[in-house]
């Protein structure tokens, strides 16, 4: 695996994140538990342990210089742990709630939390519209979850006031922007380089006013 220690280094110099020994050790570790459970549990398409580095770390590991501030933020459909966890590894002072209804997906993150000591991660399963937390989120993310209508349709009674979105997306979401109910502004589209991954992706900010 040290060949991808090397490639995650690179990446993260790209992304202009510093990132500690112990902390790149549990994303190598978790990289490793993605690969081995992947192999039943189909937690995602890419098979190739080499792809995950950029296609799930470092594209992960692109939305951390964007959550400034912030407390409290749920991973909306986290899947495999996309973005949640390697935010969470990245981010130890942020509260992270990683939510998908999956059961297997889920018990495959707790394994991920127990095994790496994860303390500030939580994983809840349950729908998006059925989830009803104790405390709000002021930071709420999704990757390839649904269309943004959908997602803060879904989601809105999660959000704290004065929160913000910060949904990931491919190609720069025209028509999905323009599907957005009243009362949520987009605050700005980013576009984001993942080292390592030849496809456009966009960083998608929104307010609810």
């Amino acid at each position: 695996m040290t060949q991808h220690i090397a490639e995650l280094k690179q990446g993260l110099a790209q992304l202009a994140l510093e990132l500690t020994e112990p902390q790149l050790d549990l994303l190598e570790r978790y990289l490793a538990l993605l690969v081995k459970w992947n192999q039943t549990y189909n937690l995602t398409a890419i098979r190739q342990e080499e792809r995950m580095v950029s296609y799930h770390l470092l594209d992960s590991l692109s939305l951390v210089p964007h959550l400034q501030g912030g407390s409290r933020m749920l991973d909306v459909g986290s899947g495999g742990g996309m973005p949640g966890i390697p935010t969470a590894i990245a981010r130890p002072d942020l509260q992270v709630v990683l939510l998908d209804s999956n059961h297997k997906k889920t018990t495959f993150l707790r394994q991920v939390v127990l095994e790496l000591g994860l303390p500030n991660v939580q994983v809840m399963t349950d729908r998006v519209e059925a989830y009803q937390p104790e405390q709000k989120f002021d930071r709420i993310t999704s990757r390839a979850f649904s269309e943004l209508s959908e997602f803060v349709k879904l989601t809105r009674h999660l959000m704290a006031e004065g929160g913000q979105y910060v949904a990931m997306k491919g190609v720069y979401p025209y028509e999905e922007i323009a599907l957005l109910p009243q009362g949520v502004a987009v605050s700005e589209v980013l576009p984001v380089t993942v080292p390592g991954l030849d496809a456009e992706r966009h960083l998608v900010r929104m307010v609810l006013q």
